[in-house]
């Protein structure tokens, strides 16, 4: 479809690699003919304060690089829900981190809670949240292909680091068919 805009939000706080996350997602959709606007949002507080990272992506010209009407929704911190709320499109797709953001807003959307910080605690890294949420957003959105994003984490991924990100990439295409357990009360 000529011109069809989508846009997606990745939202928390910050630290938690929201930002490297959507460029990465920026290179995968960029490498399968996508245009792709990139922007962030975030509070002067380097960790801790509210942050997130958009993308709007068109098959042609991107007319306006800011999200109107989020289609996608990622969300790794309760923190970010107010401030994205607002923007969600009818029908949204909604991941929300289970740990994290326990309860969501009522409202016309696709909700997934999905054990994206848990996944990350038990690959060892709570850091690899942001790689997990990012797997999880392809496999439900199917926004780009498995191989496109692969390779965009290991054209951006420190060498130290990359088996634990890909690990947590490969967590995150596999956490969307897993049952989150309920909380302990």
């Amino acid at each position: 479809m000529a011109g069809a805009r989508i846009e997606i939000r990745i939202g928390g706080t910050g630290g938690q690699g929201l930002i490297l996350s959507a460029k990465m997602l920026a290179d995968a959709l960029a490498a399968e003919g996508k245009r792709v606007a990139q922007s962030q949002t975030y509070e002067p507080t380097s960790r801790g304060g509210f942050c997130s990272a958009d993308l709007v992506i068109a098959s042609g010209d991107v007319d306006y690089p800011l999200p109107t009407a989020i289609d996608y929704l990622v969300l790794l911190d309760k923190l970010a829900i107010k401030p994205s709320w607002p923007q969600l499109k009818p029908g949204a797709l909604v991941i929300a981190d289970a740990r994290l953001c326990p309860e969501l807003p009522e409202g016309n959307f696709r909700r997934h809670h999905l054990p994206l910080s848990r996944t990350a605690l038990e690959l060892g890294s709570e850091r690899v949240t942001n790689i997990v949420a990012l797997g999880a957003l392809v496999q439900l959105s199917g926004i780009c292909s498995r191989k496109s994003i692969e390779q965009a984490v290991r054209t951006e991924t420190p060498r130290g680091f990359l088996d634990l990100n890909m690990d947590a990439l490969k967590a995150g295409f596999a956490v969307t068919a897993k049952p989150v357990p309920a909380a302990a009360s």
